[in-house]
C-alpha cells in the first residue's frame, strides 16, 4: 500500500523501515539495500529535506534538473544515481554528474560514457537496462540481448558494469509483482554464471519495492513514499 509522506524526512524513515522489514522477512541484511530517493520534479526543499534525514543516495530523471539540484546543494554529500531516459547527446553531461547510471540500453550509450568520463573521476558505475514485459512505452535492452551487451560493456574503460535495471510492467498482486523482479535475478545470476560479478540489481519503487527486496534488490528507486506527491 502507497503512503505519502507528510514530509520527506517522515518519507524516509518511514521508508527505511519498511525496507528492514521486507529485507528481513527475505532472510537479508537490511544493509545490502540502499534507498535511492527519486528526486523527479520535486522542489529543492524538499530534496534539502531528505539529505538532512539522512538519504544518502539521489536518484534524478532530468540533466537539467539535476545540475540544478546539484549545484545548489555544494555542501551535502550523496551518491547521484541517474535513472531517466539517456540519448546520445546528453552523456557528455551524465558521465561527468553522476556517480551511477542505470539505464544504459544499448553499446553506443555505453561507449560515449566511457570515452567522456573525467579521467580524474573513479570509473562510472552503471547498470544495464532489461525491458520485462510488452510495453512498447518502455526502453531496454531484450533478454535475448543481454548477454551480448554485458560483454561490450564490460570491456569499456572508464566504466564499471555493477548490475541490472528494470521498469516491468505494473502489477498491484505481491506475487506478480515478484514474478517480474526474479525474472531479472535470474538474469543477473545467469551472466555471472559465465563469468560476470555483478552485485546491483535496480528494481523496484514505490508501490512494489517489497516484492523487489524479497527477490533480491539491492537499490530501490523510492519516489512518492519519500518525497510525497510531486
Amino acid at each position: 500500500m502507497l503512503t505519502i509522506p507528510q514530509n520527506p524526512a517522515d518519507g524516509v524513515a518511514a521508508v527505511r523501515e519498511r525496507i528492514t522489514v521486507a529485507a528481513l522477512a527475505a532472510g537479508r541484511d537490511p544493509a545490502t539495500v540502499t534507498l535511492v530517493g527519486v528526486a523527479k520534479s520535486q522542489p529543492l526543499d524538499r530534496v534539502r529535506s531528505a539529505l538532512d534525514a539522512g538519504l544518502a543516495d539521489l536518484g534524478e530523471n532530468y540533466l537539467q534538473e539535476a545540475s540544478a539540484h546539484f549545484e545548489a546543494l555544494p555542501d551535502r554529500s550523496f551518491r547521484r544515481h541517474f535513472i531517466g531516459a539517456l540519448q546520445t547527446n546528453k552523456t557528455r553531461e551524465a558521465a561527468r554528474l553522476f556517480d551511477w547510471v542505470h539505464t544504459v540500453d544499448r553499446i553506443r550509450i555505453a561507449e560515449r560514457l566511457s570515452a567522456q568520463r573525467p579521467e580524474s573521476m573513479q570509473p562510472l558505475a552503471v547498470c544495464l537496462q532489461v525491458h520485462l514485459g510488452d510495453e512498447s512505452t518502455k526502453s531496454g535492452v531484450a533478454p535475448a540481448g543481454l548477454a551480448a551487451l554485458a560483454g561490450a560493456v564490460a570491456e569499456l574503460p572508464r566504466l564499471r558494469l555493477r548490475g541490472l535495471m528494470s521498469l516491468p510492467p505494473e502489477e498491484k498482486d505481491p506475487a506478480r509483482q515478484r514474478r517480474w523482479f526474479a525474472q531479472l535475478r535470474q538474469l543477473l545470476e545467469g551472466l555471472n554464471t559465465t563469468g560476470h560479478r555483478l552485485d546491483a540489481l535496480s528494481m523496484g519503487m514505490s508501490g512494489d519495492f517489497e516484492a523487489a527486496i524479497a527477490e533480491g534488490a539491492t537499490h530501490v528507486r523510492i519516489g512518492t513514499a519519500v518525497f510525497g506527491a510531486r
